[in-house]
């Protein structure tokens, strides 16, 4: 298994899974803060008021990447840390804040990969409407300038939005994330003007600093169906794979959406798209970011999803199929080789990217220190290694992989999860913050360190 000389090997966070700090130096809620108080919302009502302490432990934390070799570190930043009303005035303390881990991330030869929204939208501005009220488009543009005027010439690699689709259907439709609503209007007119804030803020970032490079990230999968010859459910998959896959990448390639989504969302998709946007949504990228963590399976909707009208919307990891085991303590299948397809898919459909970063990868595991103090997550490394196998026989394959982020750095606040679920390779222990770096983050520094070339014989220890 070897990899291009120049790859990229990297760790991402996000900043309300492990900030913490959640109302210091000026910080004023979020949409995440709001749900993390509503009853019900988050498992356990766990909140991000301490996360990982990431806010006051970033030397730390930056020490132990740099003893793994991480060569990249992806964050995102807190934008009611950099503007807590959302809109109007900068807040110096956050942008402080993020000019000391810039700074500490490059003395520490670490580069800093940030991304511009990864989901905590100030509330001041979800009660306005958030993402399903069109002024949001100006409004990310204006932070993507505060951004790259005080970051942008330190940070040479920006993701403009994290998983729009999550930000769109698990926020606005299905619910299930902040902010909680359920209305497939607000869910289209998401979807929408994401689309357009990708464009705008690329614009934004370029026009303070033409040398950024950036791109979107998608949560992307591989569709699998449990009959390949039913009518019904390849329509289903094909709807299904343009709501995830290709609603965001036609719309900055093409300047389209699918047109059978179009088709599908009729006037509720008309009354959102105003003269001129579809040309505005066309922007070159210098890159995708790709979120995968396991193929997709579809089934026959059940009778009660068709009386709901559901039938057409069961998003990944969420459908009628029968998914393979084992699976990871999220539920979610472990399919490696559905990555390379996917990659060789992307590259085959979309040949205008010229290059691919997956952006996150990892598995859940809740394995514990043991009586030696010890993590011994062998299920994550065999993780780990089946999936970055399969991203060499990609790029072998002429996919332009050129960089590879392990989702998580630590283990965090895992949304509507809480703290039930471990996606780090570092351990945290989340009543002394204690943090203990696990037998996969040893293995993926062997890895680091060989370019990839010790996946073959890379030992577990």
């Amino acid at each position: 298994m070897t990899f291009p000389d120049d790859f990229n090997w990297g760790a991402a966070t996000a900043s309300f899974q492990i900030e913490g700090a959640s109302r210091d130096g000026g910080k004023t809620p979020s949409i995440w803060d709001t749900f993390c108080e509503t009853p019900g919302k988050v498992f356990g009502g766990h909140t991000g008021e301490v996360a990982c302490d990431h806010y006051h432990r970033y030397q730390e934390d930056i020490k132990i990447m740099k003893d793994l070799g991480i060569q990249s570190y992806r964050f995102s930043l807190a934008w009611p840390r950099i503007i807590p009303g959302g809109t109007g005035q900068s807040n110096m303390h956050g942008i402080d804040f993020y000019n000391r881990l810039i700074d500490s991330l490059l003395e520490a030869g670490i580069q800093p990969t940030a991304t511009l929204y990864h989901w905590d939208l100030p509330q001041s501005l979800q009660d306005n409407g958030g993402w399903a009220n069109r002024d949001i488009v100006q409004q990310i543009a204006d932070l993507a300038t505060v951004a790259a005027e005080n970051f942008g010439d330190r940070v040479a690699n920006w993701v403009t939005i994290n998983e729009p689709w999550c930000v769109s259907w698990l926020g606005y439709y299905i619910g299930v994330h902040a902010p909680g609503i359920k209305d497939l209007d607000s869910a289209i007119a998401a979807s929408h003007h994401t689309a357009l804030a990708h464009a705008e803020i690329t614009r934004a970032l370029r026009a303070v600093r033409p040398e950024i490079r950036s791109g979107i990230t998608l949560n992307m999968t591989s569709y699998r169906l449990d009959d390949d010859e039913n009518p019904e459910l390849l329509k289903l998959r094909d709807l299904q794979d343009s709501n995830l896959n290709r609603w965001w990448l036609d719309a900055q390639i093409k300047g389209e959406y699918p047109e059978n989504l179009v088709d599908f969302y009729g006037e509720r998709l008309e009354k959102v798209v105003k003269p001129g946007d579809m040309d505005r949504l066309k922007i070159d990228s210098e890159f995708l970011g790709i979120n995968y963590y396991s193929d997709s399976f579809i089934g026959t909707p059940t009778e009660q999803q068709v009386a709901k009208n559901e039938g057409t919307f069961i998003f990944p990891i969420n459908s009628n199929g029968e998914p393979p085991l084992p699976h990871t303590d999220m539920g979610w299948p472990i399919t490696p080789q559905g990555l390379e397809h996917l990659l060789v898919r992307i590259h085959k459909d979309w040949p205008e990217l010229e290059e691919l970063a997956i952006t996150e990868n990892g598995a859940a595991y809740g394995d514990e220190p043991d009586e030696n103090g010890k993590v011994n997550d062998e299920r994550r490394v065999d993780y780990l290694l089946s999936h970055l196998a399969s991203v060499s026989r990609a790029i072998d394959r002429g996919a332009p992989v050129k960089s590879y982020y392990y989702w998580s750095l630590l283990d965090n606040f895992e949304w509507a999860e809480g703290y039930t679920k471990r996606f780090g390779i570092v351990y945290v222990n989340f009543e002394t913050l204690q943090r203990i770096p696990k037998l996969s983050a040893n293995v993926y520094s062997k890895v680091i360190a060989s370019n990839g070339s010790v996946l073959e014989h890379v030992k577990k220890s």
